[in-house]
Parts: C-alpha cells; structure tokens; sequence
C-alpha cells in the first residue's frame, strides 16, 4: 500500500470516530490533520467514482430484482376477479397467491450466507457472478408469464429464489466493502431508494400493460411477467461488463494505482485492519455466527420488513378493494412508494449527517405506528386509509437503510460483513412469510389479522431498537472502563478487535 502523509482530510471522521462512536484508528498510526491540497482532490475524485458507479450498478441490480419479486401483486391486481386473470387462469386455490408468494422465500433465505461467503472468497468476479444469476433471474421471470399451471408457478417462483439470493446480499456487502463507516448510510439510502423505484415503475407499467391484453394470445399480466423479464436480462449484461471488482483488486478504468491505494488507507482509517492474516480476518466462522449485534440488529430488520412486504405485495389489492378499478389502483400505488424514496434519503442524510441512529430509528417506527393504527381502527373513509400506506413507507424504508448502515458500522472484517449483510437480508426477509400469510382472502377487505400482526410488529421493532441501544451504550462503557487498565501497547493489540460502536 502507498504511503501518505501523516496530514489527512478523514481527520474530522477520526476525531469524530475518537471522540464519539466511531472505530479505534490505532491500526493506522498518527493520522491527525488536513491533507494537501492535493490529496483533498483525489480524495473528492476517489467519491466521486464511487458514486457514479458502485450505487447506480447496486442500486439498479436491486431495483430490477425488487421489480420482479413484487410483479406479481400488479400482474394479480390487474386481472383480480376476471376469468382471464392470473387466479382463475392458473386455477388457484383461495391461498394459492399467498403460497406464490411464500414459496419465493424458502431458497431464498436458506441460500443469502453460503452466497455471500462464495462471493467473500473472491474466486469469481463479482460482476459474473451477480451479472450471471441476474441473467438467469430475468429468464425466470419471463417463464412466471409462460407457465400455464399453478404449479409450473410455484416451481418458477422457488428457482426464482434459488437465483435471486446472492443478489441483494451481495450488492449490499459491495456497498460496504466501498465506504467507510460515516459514508455507508447514505449510500444504502440511496441503494434502497433505487429497489423502490421498482415497484413504482411496475405500477405505472403494469397500467400501460392493459393495452396489450391479447396481444399474442397472452393476457395482460402474463406480458408483466415476460416484458420485466427481458428488461432484467438486458440490464444483467451491464452489470457483468460494469460492476467493479473489490477495492484491492478494482480495476485499472475504474481506479487508478494510487486511487486504489488511498482508497484501502481510507477503510482502514474508518474500520480498523481488514486483510488477511488481520486479527479480524482470523475471528472463526462459528463466533461470527452468533454474534449477538449482527442477529439483534437483524431482528429489527425483520419487524420493520413485515410492514415492506405487507405493502409489496398486497397495496396494489387493498387499492383495488377501497373501490378503485384495477386500473387505477396500479397508478395509485405509485405515489406511495414515492413517500417512501422522498422519507428515505430526508430522514438518512439528516442521520448520517448528525451521526445518529436511534432517534431517526424510533420517529420513523412512529410514522409505521400511524399507519397500522389506521389500518387496525379501519377508518370507513378511503382517502384516510389510502393515507395510512403512505405513513407505512414513510416509516418502513428509511429504517431498512439506516439498519443496514448501522450493522456494517459495527462490524469489522470481510467475513463479518460478508455474513452480517447477507443475514441481515436474508433472515429480515423471513417477514415474507408472516406478510404472506396474514392477509387472508376471506377478511377482506378489513383485514383485521394482517392488521394487527403489523402493529405487533411494529411495536416490537421499538422495543428491539431500544434494546440494541442500550446494548451498544453498555458495551461502549466496558470497552472504555477495560482500555483504562491497560498500557498502550495493549491497547493496540485490543482495539484490533474491539472498537467503539456506533447508534
């Protein structure tokens, strides 16, 4: 690595970091004040590429797998109660969307660790391997409009997880492979804010898709399925030729040398020592496993995920049941998941600007809150209860960004991140199931179970936030108390591992 002056321009995230929650820089010895002038400027051309690469490459990946898992709500809510619609033509059972919707998730939860760690080894280049399963995901997707069973629907839906898994998880763990700890947050606001842009774009397609009904001989949500589909194939070749390899090994068009170089002196500035044969390097696979910060902070995950999936996959029916024509409910959709783009980069960039977690955490709970109590006191007014969605976004995504920020914050180590952002991802997606499950046909369209079963949620991601604050607190206060006792070069030699978290 390329030696840089002891003067440097991360000095305001060091001092920030020494003096409030933010890692221990004893691994990088003496960094204290402004660079020159010209590292200033490689250190701003250094973001910049990051910028115009690393998120738009992510966040399109995502926003096209996000697309294509939830089409399946605008493909039902477009032919809902037609004989030519995706029920009846696939002769459904009265559970049978939400076993579609379910059976989505079983490979893809089981597959998200051993993926990322496959990709953590760095034997296939990240654009192939993403790029490669992006590919076979936009096949599949075309094929949910070819089927012409219920089961050849639910067999296309469990591959579709199969290939899906590596995905988002992968897109995530770039993310923090690229940023240091401050930088993240916004980043994944804006990574998330591509994956909503999604279904935005499904809503409006799926109503220009109504005048194609026929065309071929294929009803209108059989083209959501085949057209999305083929988008995401095109896009996939991009992401293989495009997406950039690690930082050590970026490529030359992407980094050059010496932006490489300041690049890794950076991340180890904000996350301590990462390499191989680091102490973080050597942490066993079976105490990064357990580790309590990566599954306490997933279990927040999961509870504000239930309210994400719940609208995902059922506003565009809800919509349709208050009495707009399905038509209408597609368009109507979008303007909820634009709150939820607008909420999520406001309430992250206020986050990451103050450096704060929690509190953003429990207002944007609050906003859920709202939104679930209208749904559980079941306001006869349809407007209101078309509000209620737009408090749900507001609520949810922010959270999703900042959680995800907040674990990688506190982690240290490729193997730490390459399992904490891979379960975080995927267990947090287990809300699937619940979401799935508890908007039963026959309640419409009150919904009481689905209703309270997000309230209950909701209410427990406060609690389990509150909790992963305490825990972050105290154990902030026992790593200064344990430091006190010891020489300096002790102290180097722990910090290695135990650093000051971040909330």
């Amino acid at each position: 690595m390329g030696e840089f002056p002891k003067s440097d321009p991360l000095e305001e995230e060091v001092k920030l970091d020494e003096k409030n929650d933010g890692p221990s820089v004893s691994s990088v010895s003496d960094v204290p004040s402004i660079s020159t002038e010209e590292e200033q400027k490689l250190d701003r051309a250094i973001l910049w590429k990051r910028d115009l690469v690393i998120v738009p490459i992510m966040g399109v990946l995502y926003m096209v797998l996000f697309l294509d898992r939830t089409n399946i709500a605008n493909a039902r809510a477009l032919g809902i109660g037609k004989p030519d619609g995706l029920e009846r033509a696939l002769n459904m059972p009265s559970n049978g969307y939400n076993t579609a919707l379910w059976i989505f998730y079983i490979p893809f939860v089981l597959a998200e660790v051993p993926a990322n760690l496959i990709l953590n080894m760095n034997k296939i280049r990240p654009g192939i391997l993403l790029g490669g399963q992006m590919f076979l995901l936009g096949v599949l997707g075309m094929c949910q409009g070819l089927t012409r069973s219920y089961g050849g629907l639910l067999a296309v839906r469990f591959l579709l997880g199969i290939f899906e898994a590596a995905l988002p998880a992968g897109a995530t763990y770039m993310i923090s492979m690229y940023y240091t700890r401050r930088e993240a947050a916004v980043r994944f606001a804006w990574f998330f804010n591509f994956a909503l842009a999604g279904p935005l774009f499904s809503g409006l397609l799926a109503y220009a898709i109504q005048n194609i009904n026929g065309a071929g001989g294929y009803q209108g949500w059989r083209w959501i399925f085949i057209i999305e589909g083929l988008v995401t194939v095109f896009i996939s070749l991009f992401v293989i030729w495009l997406c950039p390899n690690f930082p050590h090994h970026a490529q030359s068009w992407f980094l050059t040398a010496q932006e490489r170089d300041r690049l890794m002196y950076q991340l180890e500035v904000s996350r301590g020592a990462e390499d191989k044969g680091s102490a973080a390097d050597n942490v066993p696979i079976w105490k990064v496993l357990t580790d309590w910060r990566i599954h306490l902070l997933t279990l927040c995950f999961f509870c504000c995920d239930v309210t994400a999936s719940s609208v995902a996959s059922f506003a565009p029916t809800i919509l349709t049941q208050l009495g707009y024509v399905s038509t209408i409910a597609q368009l109507m959709t979008m303007p909820v998941w634009g709150a939820g783009i607008v909420s999520t980069f406001v309430i992250t960039w206020l986050s990451s600007r103050l450096n704060l977690r929690t509190p953003f955490l429990l207002f944007a709970i609050c906003l859920q809150l709202i939104g679930w109590g209208i749904m559980v006191a079941y306001v006869k007014a349809a407007g209101i209860r078309y509000m209620s969605l737009f408090f749900m976004t507001a609520g949810t995504f922010p959270q999703m960004s900042i959680l995800m920020g907040w674990l990688s914050a506190n982690l240290r180590g490729r193997k730490y991140l390459a399992v904490g952002m891979a379960w975080m991802v995927g267990f947090g997606n287990c809300a699937n199931f619940i979401s799935s499950n508890v908007f039963i046909t026959t309640e419409s369209p009150r919904y009481p179970t689905g209703s309270h079963t997000g309230l209950a949620f909701t209410i427990l991601g406060f609690i389990l936030t509150s909790t992963s604050f305490l825990l972050l607190f105290l154990g902030n206060k026992r790593r200064d108390a344990a430091r006190a006792k010891m020489t300096d070069a002790q102290r180097d030699s722990y910090d290695e591992l135990h650093f000051r978290f971040v909330y």
